[in-house]
Order: structure tokens, then C-alpha cells, then sequence
């Protein structure tokens, strides 16, 4: 039942089949219910009428019959009796069975009796309260009873009685009952043929409700079908369209649709290609004269010592700005391996610990000209990964340099917890730190939170874009916390096996220090 009704709730042709069934069962029920009532009702009151009409014509018949049998002796009244009982149980092929009671009214002191029921017919089918009324009433009186007979055989019935006076006897109750067996096995008739015919035209409904379902939801499943496609990139397919209603202009708009993404998809697509392309001819071709600008900057920068104090200051800058100029090709070519998905791993066996310590120790003098320091906290003394580890030295400085630059004169958290299989790196900052909005696109290419700040110090908004992409390489991930004034938390996780995936995250990316 359970699994039925999971799928119902999953397919749209059999919530609708089910719903149209329940509702079919409702109608179908209430309309059979009351027409077995109206039919049960009809022949219930045509048998009452005619065993009405019968029965006081049998009384009269026998009430005239013991009229004329007044001043005769006690055997030829009991041969009226007989007749009459005779004359009324006698019935053709075609009726019920009617049966004659004869009881003798409690006020009835005469010796003589002549109490009698046909048939061995048990004279308690007679209820007391029909004998009642009948005592009380000059005309025939009825009720439904069970006729029980004394060789143990009950049938519904129906026992009329009226008041008849026995000559030499006094005052009886004569009760003509009419067996409604026939009238029963009509009635279970009429009720069976009802559930037959409800149950037909219940699968009837189901199958009509079928039929227009298919023509319906087939189209709608060819268009989820042909989405589903879509999402996996095939942009080729179509929907079939074969006539004019409105589920055809449905197929029509869907395959406009569809031509339409597929033109925008393959333009964006092109475009990209064109800008990496780009992107990378351009990191490429600038590398050449950037190397003889670098060796000639180079020589005059050994003889600067000769130059005018403003003439040496310029060398120095010239310098600085080919260094960062020939880091942001590094980082632009760095970006045009992902974006052409050639970028691969070449993983060797260290010491994680080692290579952050090393790495700190690279940046102090930078820390130290920010009035920061850095602070290494890890579990083990030594940690052991297979990675790729100058992209893991690349994610680290990375994530160091940023710390520094917002640090704000306040001390740097490095925090190294390592598992069987992961192994977590988390850095945390007490600066100026990130809204809500920065954390959504930290991540994203030449995004800076401040583009002042940054571009004194040289970032080129690539560095946390990259970091991102080097810890993905490895199946692993870099997450960011932060809070206005309160500082930043960046967690990388990274699988301690080359090509395994992290089991979960070893390091809270909201700090314990942090409290909402």
C-alpha cells in the first residue's frame, strides 16, 4: 500500500487514475445505493398493495362462509374452516406461499377451538402487537414478520389480520401470511446486478480516464524526457508534434524553446572559447617580451646605484611591477589550464606540516611589515598526504597572503587536524572580515572586497579563484567563514590519497571563538 501510494505521489497519471477511481466509487455508490432503495422501496409496496387487496378479500370470502354457516353443528363449521383454509393456501406456480392462522381472541370464553395454522406453521409468527392492533381495528391490519415453521424453516413474511366471527366459537383473529421469499431473492437480484454493473462501469471510467490520460501525459513525459537530455547537454532532440490542439502548440513552443537554448548555449559556449583562447594566446605571447623586459630591467636595476636618487627609486618600481605583472600571467595561464580542463595532478609523498611551516616562514617578513604574525597549530608533528604539492603550496600561500592582507594588525590562527582518510587546513584572521555578500564571490575571478586595498598590494583577484580550482583538482574543497569586524575563517580539506574524496569537514567552518 505504501508503495502505492509513494508512486502515486510520484506519477501524475496514476495520482489521477486513483483520484478518478475514488471519485467514480463515491457516485457510483451513492447513485446504486439510491436506486436500490427507490426499486427495493417500489416492489416492496406493489407486493403490500396486491397482498392487501388479496388478503381482505380471503377474510370476506371466509367471514361470508361462517355467516351462512350460522345454527349449523360443530362438524360442518370445522369443514368451513378447512375450506377456507384450504381455498387459501392453495396458490399456482407463480405466487408465494400463503399461509391461514386462526387464533382465538383472549375475550373468547367458548369451549370450543378452532385455533389453527396451516402447514405446521408455528402460531408465534404472529406478533403480539399485530394481535394487538388487530383486536383494536374493525379493518385488516399488517406487519412484516418471520414465518417460522416447526420443522425449523424461517422466511421473511408479511401477516395480515382482520377480526372474523366463528359460528358456535365467538370472536377469532384470522391472519393470512404471505411468504416473501420470492420477493427476497428479486430484491438480492436487483442488488447484485447493481454491483455487476457498477463494478463494469467503474473499469470502464478507469480505462476512458486511461485513454485521455495517455493522450495527455504522454506528450508531457516526452518533454521531461527530452529536459532531461538537455540537462546532459544533447540540445538535439525535439518533440514530435503531429496535430493542432493546444498540446501540439505546447510541443511547438517547447521545440522553439529548445532551438532557442541551443543557439544561446552553443553562442555562450563559442564566446567562451573565443576568451580562454584568448586569455591564453595573450598569457603566452606576453611572456616573451615579458622576459626582455625582465633581463633588461635586470641590468639596470645592478647599476642603480649610479643612477639620480629619483631615477633609482623608478628601477625599483619598474622591477616591482614586472614582478607582479609576471605573476598575473602565472595566474592567467594557471586559469586557461582548468577553463580547457587540462590541468592535472602530479602527486608525490610530504609532510603537510613541514610545507605550512615552510610557507609561514617564506611570508614572516611580510607579516612582519603588516604588524601581524602568524601561529601554527597542529595535532601531530608530522602529517603525511600524497597530493600534488606545489598546487597544495600554491593553496596555502594563497590563503596566508589573504589572511595578511586583512589581518589588521592582529594575529593569524593556522589550525592542521588530520584524519585516516582527510586531512583539513583552516586559517583563521581577526580583521576586517566579509559580509554576507563577499562570501557569495570570493571565490569568483578578479573579485576584490576592497579594489583599493587590493591593488596597493598588489593582489591580482585571482589567488582565492585558483586556491578554489587546486583543491577541487583533489577532490577536496575550500570553504569561507566571516563576519564584519570580526575577521575571516578559510577551511581547505583535502583527501590525504590522491583521488579519494573527503569523508567530511575536520574543521568547524565557524570558529569556536565566534559567538552569534
Amino acid at each position: 500500500m505504501n508503495r502505492i501510494l509513494w508512486t502515486a505521489r510520484n506519477s501524475l497519471a496514476l495520482k489521477v487514475i486513483l483520484s478518478t477511481v475514488i471519485l467514480s466509487l463515491g457516485v457510483v455508490w451513492i447513485t446504486g445505493s439510491a436506486l436500490n432503495s427507490q426499486l427495493s422501496s417500489g416492489i416492496r409496496e406493489v407486493n403490500l398493495n396486491s397482498a392487501i387487496v388479496e388478503a381482505r378479500s380471503t377474510i370476506f370470502t371466509a367471514d361470508y362462509r361462517f355467516l351462512l354457516a350460522q345454527g349449523e353443528d360443530e362438524a360442518i363449521v370445522q369443514k368451513v374452516v378447512d375450506d377456507v383454509i384450504s381455498s387459501a393456501t392453495t396458490i399456482t406456480l407463480n405466487e408465494n406461499t400463503r399461509e391461514v392462522v386462526f387464533i382465538r381472541s383472549p375475550s373468547n370464553s367458548m369451549e370450543i377451538n378452532y385455533e389453527v395454522a396451516s402447514n405446521y406453521l408455528d402460531p408465534l409468527t404472529i406478533p403480539e402487537s399485530l394481535s394487538e392492533r388487530v383486536r383494536k381495528s374493525e379493518d385488516t391490519v399488517w406487519q412484516y414478520t418471520t414465518m417460522r415453521y416447526l420443522q425449523g424453516v424461517n422466511v421473511p413474511g408479511l401477516a395480515i389480520g382482520q377480526k372474523v366471527q366463528i359460528p358456535n366459537a365467538g370472536q377469532y383473529e384470522m391472519y393470512i401470511v404471505f411468504s416473501l421469499a420470492n420477493e427476497e431473492k428479486t430484491l438480492n437480484l436487483i442488488q447484485t446486478y447493481l454491483l455487476i454493473a457498477g463494478f463494469i462501469l467503474l473499469v470502464l471510467i478507469t480505462m476512458i480516464t486511461w485513454v485521455v490520460l495517455r493522450q495527455v501525459v504522454r506528450p508531457v513525459r516526452e518533454a521531461a524526457r527530452i529536459a532531461t537530455k538537455f540537462t546532459s547537454g544533447d540540445f538535439r532532440q525535439r518533440m514530435k508534434v503531429t496535430s493542432q490542439d493546444e498540446i501540439s502548440r505546447l510541443g511547438h513552443a517547447f521545440n522553439e524553446m529548445a532551438q532557442s537554448l541551443e543557439q544561446q548555449i552553443a553562442r555562450l559556449e563559442n564566446l567562451s572559447r573565443v576568451q580562454q583562447r584568448f586569455v591564453s594566446d595573450v598569457s603566452h605571447e606576453l611572456r616573451t617580451p615579458l622576459t626582455t623586459l625582465r633581463m633588461a630591467s635586470e641590468v639596470i636595476s645592478d647599476s642603480r646605484e649610479d643612477f639620480d636618487p629619483i631615477v633609482a627609486r623608478s628601477t625599483e618600481l619598474l622591477v616591482a611591477q614586472l614582478d607582479r605583472f609576471e605573476r598575473l600571467l602565472e595566474d592567467l595561464l594557471e586559469v586557461s589550464r582548468f577553463d580547457a580542463e587540462v590541468a592535472v595532478l602530479e602527486a608525490v609523498d610530504f609532510d603537510l606540516v613541514q610545507l605550512v611551516n615552510r610557507c609561514v616562514e617564506d611570508l614572516a617578513l611580510v607579516a612582519k611589515e603588516r604588524k601581524t604574525q602568524i601561529y601554527v597549530k597542529t595535532v601531530e608533528p608530522t602529517i603525511m598526504i600524497k597530493a600534488d604539492i606545489r598546487r597544495v603550496e600554491r593553496i596555502l600561500r594563497n590563503l596566508f597572503a589573504n589572511a595578511i592582507d586583512h589581518a589588521e594588525e592582529t594575529q593569524i590562527d593556522v589550525t592542521i587536524v588530520a584524519s585516516e582518510r582527510d586531512v583539513a587546513v583552516g586559517v583563521r584572521d581577526y580583521g576586517i572580515g566579509l559580509d554576507e555578500t563577499s562570501l557569495t564571490r570570493v571565490f569568483d575571478r578578479f573579485w576584490r572586497a576592497d579594489p583599493s586595498r587590493a591593488r596597493t598590494r598588489g593582489g591580482t583577484g585571482l589567488g582565492l579563484s585558483i586556491a578554489l580550482e587546486d583543491a577541487r583538482l583533489h577532490n577536496g574543497e575550500l570553504e569561507a567563514w566571516g563576519r564584519p569586524g570580526r575577521g575571516a575563517h578559510f577551511v581547505v580539506t583535502l583527501p590525504r590519497k590522491t583521488w579519494e574524496s573527503i569523508e567530511g569537514r575536520l574543521i568547524s567552518l565557524q570558529p569556536e571563538d565566534y559567538k552569534a
